[in-house]
Order: C-alpha cells, then sequence, then structure tokens
C-alpha cells in the first residue's frame, strides 16, 4: 500500500502505438541510441511509489504521457519541476481492474457484464507451426501433398523435397520420429477441415489428433466445431492500436486468425472424445452460457442465440467501440444487456445480419448471391487495364504487383499496387440510388464507404475496379483484410495464378464489407437504445 503514486509513460512501444506519437511523429524507446533509433519494441514507464512510515493508502494516481524523441530530454528537464502541475489526476476504476492509465469509456460500462459473465467457456485457436504442408487453399492439393507424408515408401529426404517445412528439426519437433510414427498409423482424410487462416479468408486444413505435427492441436476447441457450432472470436486484451468488433465464425480457426490473445467463445459445448464417458452421447451439446445469463434470459423470456447474437451486434457498433476504447483494450468487452424482450430480440436481429456478412462460406441475398443491391453491384469489379474480358489463359489472373513476399518462413504485407481515385459519375449514382433503397442519405452511405475508391491491381493487366476507401482500409486482426489476402496470393507464395472462384471471392469479400459499413448506422442506433435503459447487472445470485 503506498501514499503517493506517480506515473510517467514513456510510450514507444510498437505493438501498441506502432512507435507513432498522437501528432503522428515519430515516437522511439527512450532506450532509443544512434546506433539503434528504434530502440527497444516494447512501451515502458517509470512508476515512483512513495510509502510513509505512517500510511494511509493512496486514493489518486498521478500520470502523464511523454511522446517523440525529445522525451528523455523533457523528463530530465521537468525532474525538479513542481510535480503537481505536471500529471493528470485520476481514481482508477475499481470495475476496470484499477488501471493506472487515464480511461476514457461510456460512465456505466464498467456495470455491464463481462463476455466471460455470460458465455464462461472459451478456446485458443490451432497453432500450425508448418503450414506449407498441412494447410493449403487448394483441398485436393493437401490431400495429395498428406498422402505423400504418410506414404512410407517415399523416404524422408523425397518428402523434405516434396515440403522442406515438413523434415525441419527444432528443439522441440523430431520431424523423422514423427514422420515414422504417423506413417505407421496412416492417414486419417476425416481430418481434412475449413479452417479460418485469417477474417474472410478460408483454407483447408489437416488437424492431426495425435504427436506434434501441429503446433497445438487444441482438441477441446476442434470438438466444438462440430454441427456448424456458432462461435464468437474475439479477445480479452489487445496489443494493437485499433480495437475491432468480434468475429462470428462455425470454423475451426488459427491461434493468429485475429489477435494472439484472442479466443473463441462457443454457443455450445460438446466434449472431447477423450472426455466421453459410456453412454455419452456426442452430439448432445450444453448451452455455454453462466446460472445468472441464464436467469437473464428466463426473465425477459428470449434464447440463447438471441443473447449470441446480441453481444455480436454490440461488438459491431462503432459507438460502442469509440466510447469505450481505452476499457476495451483492457479486458473482454463488457456488454450492456437489454431489459426488455423486444429490445433484444431486434438486436440479435442484427447481429445475425453481421453473422452472415462474416460468413463466406455461404452465399446472402442481395449481396453475394440473387439480385445484387445497387451500390454494391458494382464494386471490386474484375477489370482490364484498356477494357474487355479478363483471360486466364494469357496470364490475367498472375498476382505480380508486390503484395506479398516472405521473410524468415513468415509471409510479409508487401507494398502492392492500389491506385486511389475519384468515384466516376455512375459509380456515384449507384452508391446515391443504393443508399435510397436502404432508407439513408447518400451522404451517410459515403460517409461510411468512403469520399474516395481505389483500383486493386493484381500485376499490370488485371485490377478490381472500384474499392471503396473505408472498405480497402477495413481490418480485422490488425491488417487490412484484402490486402493480407493478396499477401498470401503473390505468384511466388502461392504457387500459381488465381482461378476465377478466387477473382469473385475478392470481390465478394469487398461487398460484404460494403454491406457490413452500410450497417453501422443501425448498429449504432441499436447500442444507444440498449444502454439508455439495460439490464441492472448483478452477476452470481
Amino acid at each position: 500500500m503506498f501514499d503517493r503514486i506517480w506515473i510517467d509513460c514513456l510510450n514507444g512501444d510498437k505493438y501498441k502505438t506502432g512507435k507513432v506519437a498522437p501528432d503522428g511523429s515519430s515516437d522511439p524507446s527512450i532506450f532509443s541510441t544512434e546506433s539503434d533509433p528504434e530502440g527497444i519494441q516494447v512501451g515502458t514507464a517509470i512508476a515512483l511509489l512513495v510509502r510513509k512510515k505512517e500510511h494511509e493508502g493512496a486514493d489518486i494516481v498521478r500520470f502523464r504521457h511523454l511522446w517523440g524523441k525529445e522525451k528523455r530530454a523533457i523528463l530530465a528537464q521537468t525532474a525538479e519541476q513542481d510535480r503537481e502541475s505536471l500529471y493528470e489526476e485520476q481514481t482508477p476504476p475499481l470495475g476496470l481492474g484499477l488501471p493506472f492509465v487515464p480511461i476514457e469509456s461510456q460512465a456505466d460500462y464498467p456495470s455491464w457484464p463481462l463476455l466471460p459473465e455470460l458465455f464462461p467457456t472459451s478456446f485458443s485457436g490451432v497453432q500450425t507451426r508448418r503450414d506449407e504442408l498441412v494447410v493449403d487453399t487448394d483441398r485436393d492439393r493437401l490431400v495429395d501433398r498428406m498422402k505423400q507424408y504418410f506414404d512410407p515408401t517415399i523416404s524422408d529426404e523425397q518428402m523434405g523435397r516434396i515440403c522442406a517445412r515438413a523434415m525441419e528439426s527444432t528443439a522441440q519437433y523430431d520431424p523423422k520420429s514423427v514422420r515414422e510414427y504417423l506413417s505407421t498409423r496412416g492417414f486419417l482424410p476425416q481430418y481434412i477441415v475449413r479452417y479460418c487462416y485469417r477474417p474472410f479468408d478460408i483454407r483447408w486444413l489437416y488437424w492431426e489428433p495425435e504427436t506434434g505435427l501441429l503446433g497445438r492441436k487444441v482438441p477441446d476447441y476442434f470438438a466444438q466445431v462440430l454441427n456448424s457450432n456458432k462461435i464468437l472470436f474475439t479477445t480479452g486484451r489487445t496489443r494493437k492500436s485499433r480495437v475491432e468488433p468480434a468475429f462470428s465464425t462455425r470454423l475451426l480457426s488459427d491461434l493468429n486468425f485475429m489477435d494472439s490473445g484472442a479466443r473463441g467463445i462457443p454457443l455450445y459445448l460438446r466434449p472431447a472424445e477423450r472426455e466421453l464417458s459410456e453412454g455419452d452421447n456426442p452430439e448432445t451439446p450444453v448451452t455455454n452460457i453462466t446460472e445468472s445469463a441464464a436467469q437473464y434470459l428466463r426473465e425477459i423470456s428470449v434464447t440463447e442465440e438471441d443473447l449470441f447474437f446480441h453481444c455480436l451486434a454490440i461488438t459491431h457498433s462503432l459507438a460502442f467501440r469509440w466510447e469505450n476504447t481505452d476499457s476495451l483494450r483492457l479486458d473482454w468487452p463488457r456488454i450492456p444487456l437489454p431489459d426488455l424482450k423486444e429490445a433484444l430480440t431486434a438486436s440479435a436481429a442484427l447481429g445475425r445480419e453481421v453473422a452472415a456478412l462474416l460468413d463466406t462460406e455461404r452465399p446472402v441475398i442481395g449481396v453475394t448471391s440473387g439480385r445484387i443491391r445497387r451500390e454494391l453491384r458494382a464494386l471490386a469489379s474484375p477489370s482490364r487495364v484498356g477494357g474487355g474480358a479478363l483471360d486466364p489463359e494469357s496470364g490475367d489472373l498472375r498476382v505480380t504487383a508486390g503484395w506479398g513476399y516472405k521473410q524468415n518462413g513468415a509471409v510479409m504485407a508487401g507494398q502492392g499496387r492500389a491506385v486511389e481515385r475519384d468515384y466516376t459519375p455512375e459509380e456515384r449514382a449507384a452508391v446515391g440510388e443504393g443508399a435510397k433503397e436502404l432508407g439513408i442519405h447518400a451522404e451517410q452511405a459515403f460517409a461510411r464507404l468512403g469520399e474516395s475508391t481505389f483500383d486493386v491491381h493484381l500485376n499490370g493487366t488485371a485490377y478490381w475496379s472500384n474499392v471503396p476507401a473505408r472498405v480497402w482500409s477495413y481490418t480485422m486482426g490488425g491488417y487490412q483484410v484484402i490486402k493480407k489476402w493478396l499477401s498470401y496470393r503473390e505468384e511466388e507464395i502461392l504457387g500459381r495464378p488465381l482461378d476465377t472462384g478466387e477473382v469473385r471471392a475478392v470481390r465478394d469479400i469487398a461487398r460484404r464489407i460494403a454491406a457490413l459499413l452500410l450497417l453501422e448506422p443501425l448498429l449504432d442506433e441499436n447500442y444507444e437504445a440498449v444502454k439508455s435503459s439495460y439490464y441492472p447487472w448483478t452477476g452470481d445470485r
């Protein structure tokens, strides 16, 4: 217990701020030198804690930020200055874990339940470690490669030439002994499964239940993705600068799907096979909710699915994330609960719309199938420089614009080529007409989509025409979704051109993101309505 507390936050964090100050200037660490101008990667702070012989305990914290290249000099210059005038005084809120950094959030935010107070069980994603072996965009290619891996007539040396990563040793992994065991046991085709590799980037995975072929198998999580369970993927703490909404999926997800600290929260729980007792039915799930959440559902007569989709809708409200950014970076989202059945079912309906737009495995009428909405119809249109149809046979679908490259075995995003421009009159008119059909003004639509648009190039010939600015900059997991997708499809990395289905997939991703952005006004209105009259959460009773 201390009587006085002063915190000098020196920032300079690569992960939290990207080593950039609020004004956009460079913000190196306090340990930067001429030979190492960036210094260490993580941010630092100095805490001065004073405890008197007869102490009472501090009820406030004095805090200040120091930014930029001169922070060391400022720290020295102010060492003898009146400490009372330098610091902001704050009382850390107990409901948010007593953070010393000043927190801005909606006044009632600490009284709302954390996600784990509603849905208690969550799982980290699968860590593959050997992506080149066990992950692929093409199912047949993955099956062929895994059959070769399991084939005892193919030597380890041959397998190393087929896939070098398959036979690379690490301190914790002996590739020869693992392959010897697995090739004796045999290939298990039922474990070729769909896999959320990154947001909107669904691939195929060979999920191996034995040995260390995968870095982390997470069998308890694998058991939850059977029979189209609903899973909410979000983080309880992020080091990234931007707070992002939760993702809804029905599939197994990668550890780095969004953030390495993110976890999947299933709506229903099924035991892993190793936990089944004689007579248990693995197809019989139990609901993953707390007793307090169940009591809430009984009181207002709604279902657990309504609650699940309500949580998704709230996290996709831009107003919710803006108002509570600081708090959301510290812990799981806190979700305001409507006090009336009608309010919850209306919120859940919005959440179901969001979930449908996030699910690239299923078409959405008006967005990716059927009669496409007017404002979406011309988005991300596959086009050819000079006009005319794209010709796969002449190499038009090769991704060679520099979107990705490999560094130490990892795929890194490159500069690529995305050309910003004004909307054409026809494109602008389409957005205006679509906005009218949605019941909003054209100005509102452009505010959500962006006042400019991009032509995103595969190569010097082919491009996706008219990707609105906010669609192009839309992030999940800290990365621009479409740009990240392209980084893995650079021809040198993918090993082939795109096929026509993949070209259409980018168009459909752009449409889905645009539809999500155009839902923002309704999602914000929903959040405002819920927080104005919310259920008084008391937790376990």
